[in-house]
């Protein structure tokens, strides 16, 4: 794999010829032509690393309920843990990996962690504790590793390319997390539910993501030095980039949204109602999101870069809206179903790496990774109160009425996250110095 290092810091000298977030011209044009080798190695460790993760996660349930004989509710408890477990530690990630441009280490620490989680659930047998330790520990890891990899993403890429960058990294993400759960299907099939051979393999995908990202992605040598103020700094410390009224804005419109947004398995079961097909198909659900998401995340991404990131970030959010207005009407078949996946690939196409690429002008480079840590602990946050209010919305007054308030929710979300992100977009692709002890002007970073 070629790995062109050179690509960020040959762009950089064009960094004070870029008009903005929407620069189009001149060097921008050469920056949004190619993804840089640091990129496509961390595409490749995402989508390697995501083969082992979703091969997992795909057969849990089967796993939890009828392999180990798992209650429903002690199903629910490690379900709950499988998908809150990262919100708390994304901010000592970010911090460890701005403390001395430490990266790749703790981004590697985390793909580390989760591979060998893998072998937690091997070695764990029927034990709910043990279980509950390796999903925890993969839950963790997850945590650790997503705002110092994003980190590396943004500070290998052109400023104007962020988008194209971004959206080529989720592509290759999304790729792995297709073939996981076919691979772990596949493996079922041809072992006689074997659960543990699926283990194995996946301790050993992992295992070589994380060779890949050693032998790939370049070191703190290849990176900006942080300034001395970052590496002296405390976790606490990371909230202070609030103060920066772009970066604040970005946080505020990403929790205000998040908070409107409905997990996927609740819609995925909102369709089984009401398409009453065979459970045997449920599983193929997000596999129809995945592949919306794949083909669509680098033309988006592109679009952001020249358009600005704003308009496609919202647009997303009106995608999910759609699929609740779907749901809400009498339509059914077919044009449900493919209505509501396809909504759902873009929602996530245009949101997910454009969010990153919407908030990375607005950090500096010392204190990269801490802000996007603190950006998807606010999100990760916002989305669990979402889901855990919808779930008391659906038992107390019924699927429609909390499909309904969900609706309401989201476009009132979509109203104020519309005026929040109006002054965003940054007018300087210089980003905020870090040592600024008071807020910039507005309209700067």
């Amino acid at each position: 794999m070629y790995l062109a290092t050179t690509d960020a810091v040959a762009t950089a000298k064009d960094k004070k010829k870029g008009k903005g977030d929407n620069a189009t011209k001149g060097s921008g044009r050469k920056g949004r032509g190619r993804v840089t080798g640091p990129v496509l190695a961390l595409g490749a460790v995402s989508l390697v690393t995501d083969i082992s993760s979703e091969m997992v996660a795909a057969i849990l349930p089967l796993y939890f309920v009828l392999g180990l004989g798992l209650s429903p509710l002690a199903f629910g408890f490690l379900d709950g843990l499988y998908n809150g477990a990262t919100a708390f530690v994304r901010l000592l990630g970010g911090y460890a990996a701005d403390r001395g441009g430490r990266h790749k280490l703790v981004a590697g620490s985390g793909y580390l962690l989760s591979a060998l989680s893998r072998l937690g659930l091997l070695l764990a047998g029927g034990a709910t504790a043990g279980i509950g330790a390796a999903i925890a520990a993969d839950r963790l890891g997850k945590g650790v590793r997503t705002a110092p990899r994003d980190a590396l993403i943004s500070l290998s890429s052109p400023p104007d390319g962020l988008g194209r960058a971004f959206g080529v990294h989720r592509a290759m993400d999304t790729t792995g997390a297709l073939l996981g759960p076919l691979a772990a299907f596949a493996l079922l099939w041809v072992t006689a539910d074997a659960y543990d051979a699926v283990f194995v393999v996946s301790f050993c995908f992992g295992l070589f993501g994380v060779l890949l990202l050693v032998a790939f992605v370049p070191g703190r040598g290849a990176l900006p030095a942080a300034p001395a103020a970052a590496r002296a700094s405390r976790p606490r410390k990371a909230l202070t980039l609030l103060r920066v009224p772009a970066f604040r804005r970005v946080c505020a419109a990403a929790a205000l949204l998040g908070a409107a947004t409905v997990g996927d398995a609740f819609l995925y079961l909102l369709l089984q109602r009401r398409l009453d097909f065979a459970e045997s198909w449920f599983p193929l659900l997000p596999l129809g999101t995945a592949a919306v998401y794949l083909l669509l995340a680098v033309p988006v991404g592109r679009l952001a870069d020249r358009v600005g990131r704003r308009g496609p970030f919202l647009a997303g959010h009106g995608a999910l809206l759609a699929a609740y207005v779907l749901l809400l009407l009498p339509t059914g078949g077919r044009t449900l179903l493919v209505g509501v996946l396809l909504a759902l690939g873009v929602f996530y196409a245009a949101t997910d790496g454009v969010l990153m690429a919407l908030a990375t002008p607005c950090l500096p480079e010392g204190r990269r990774a801490s802000g996007m840590a603190v950006l998807q602990t606010g999100q990760a946050l916002s989305r669990l109160l979402a889901a855990a209010g919808f779930g008391a919305a659906w038992t107390l007054w019924g699927i429609g009425a909390a499909l309904t308030c969900a609706a309401v929710a989201l476009t009132v979300a979509l109203a104020g996250g519309a005026a929040l992100l109006r002054s965003t977009e940054v007018t300087s692709e210089k980003a905020p110095p870090l040592e600024e002890p008071h807020a910039p002007p507005e309209g700067t970073p």
